[in-house]
């Protein structure tokens, strides 16, 4: 049974009074209050004890009582509190879970195309870890990254590239694109395997829909910003000072493009289903699929995202994404992972931020918010 809840018009099911009143009360977990921004002392990491659920005078039954089975059905109230986030926040966002096992999915905007940004690495690494399950390439083999092959933006294995260039394994290069973003790692992985046909490739052989996959990151931000890639826009501050000779009126267009139709664009809902699928080694080999995992598990970027809402006790491993920001208005801020109960259930989560001018706390209390829904309203196998 699939539930997705993928637009403004469209409504969870529920039929009686009795379940009314329980979505109505449980939503109430959705308005945390938001936190001071301080750059250099981050919030403190919510738990299950901070969670706000408000208490009411005439508590509604829990939905275990209300017979609802989570391998075929998914909870009421978390229903609920997702078409609440969706609705309240101000920006286009998406929003999806999947329990690991079932035949359900619970979203907003589930089946838009959102812009991934650096979500799309995981793709690559898919990609490049199917091809060591047949036997077309290995982790362990070297490769020689230099001066030209140096991409934008975050990109700290740069600093390694000297003169001679630099050498280093493929398992080096995959490890720092998933924990740490490093965007020549992940387009020296994307080469190796054959370049974005390769990765839109192997999604099709996978059977996953509505993951677009892009022309790779120099092309793929300097047609945002409204620039022609050179490839002096690599070193040091070069792409930075291009883009800001461009008039605001080309910049606001090319942005304004890319929003409309991303060629890296993908589906809330299609990237649960892959995320579930991963974790239940259906995407990739067993040992690939847990290399994979664990390396995520590492991942350094967006401590505060979704992963700021996982409640002590739970496991989450993740890929976040960051797109480009203009007049106030930051595109691509994303968190997909998949969550696991102390009692080993998963859940697949993507939380993406199409566009929005709201400020960073409160993007980060819009994903946390999902992640303590999902822990509040895990029923233990």
């Amino acid at each position: 049974m699939k539930i997705s809840n993928g637009g403004r018009n469209q409504r969870p099911n529920g039929g009686s009074a009795r379940l009314i009143v329980l979505m109505a009360a449980l939503s109430a977990c959705v308005s945390a209050p938001q936190q001071p921004y301080a750059r250099a002392t981050p919030p403190p990491r919510p738990t299950t004890a901070t969670y706000p659920i408000k208490p009411v005078a005439n508590p509604p039954k829990s939905f275990q009582s209300l017979n609802v089975d989570q391998r075929e059905t998914p909870p009421p109230a978390l229903v609920a509190v997702v078409r609440n986030l969706g609705q309240s926040f101000h920006g286009k966002v998406g929003i999806a879970v999947r329990r690991v096992g079932s035949d359900w999915t619970v979203a907003w905007n589930g089946n838009s195309l959102f812009p991934q940004q650096s979500v799309s690495k995981l793709w690559v690494s898919m990609t490049f870890l199917d091809a060591v399950d047949r036997g077309k390439i290995r982790l362990s083999d070297s490769t020689t990254i230099t001066k030209k092959d140096l991409t934008l933006f975050h990109q700290p294995s740069a600093a390694m590239v000297g003169a001679n260039g630099w050498t280093t394994t493929y398992s080096d290069l995959m490890r720092r694109a998933m924990t740490q973003s490093d965007n020549t790692a992940n387009d020296t992985l994307l080469r190796a395997v054959g370049g974005p046909d390769a990765v839109r490739g192997y999604l099709a052989r996978r059977y996953i829909k509505d993951i677009r996959f892009g022309p790779g990151e120099r092309l793929l931000q300097s047609a945002t910003a409204g620039l022609d890639w050179r490839q002096d826009y690599s070193i040091g501050r070069n792409f930075y000072a291009a883009r800001a000779k461009l008039p605001m009126s080309v910049r606001e267009k090319a942005l304004d493009n890319y929003l409309a139709s991303p060629p890296d664009g993908a589906a809330p809902s299609s990237i649960v289903e892959a995320l579930a699928k991963l974790k239940q080694n259906d995407m990739l080999s067993p040992a690939s699929s847990q290399l994979l995992m664990s390396i995520m598990s590492e991942a350094k970027t967006g401590p505060q995202r979704i992963k700021g809402g996982v409640p002590a006790g739970w496991h989450y491993l993740h890929k976040t994404g960051t797109g480009q920001e203009l007049g106030g208005r930051s595109t691509g801020f994303n968190d997909i992972g998949i969550m696991t109960a102390p009692d080993g259930t998963s859940y697949a989560v993507a939380v993406m931020i199409g566009s929005t001018t709201e400020p960073i706390p409160t993007r980060w209390q819009l994903m946390q918010a999902v992640a303590k829904a999902v822990a509040a309203n895990h029923e233990e196998r």
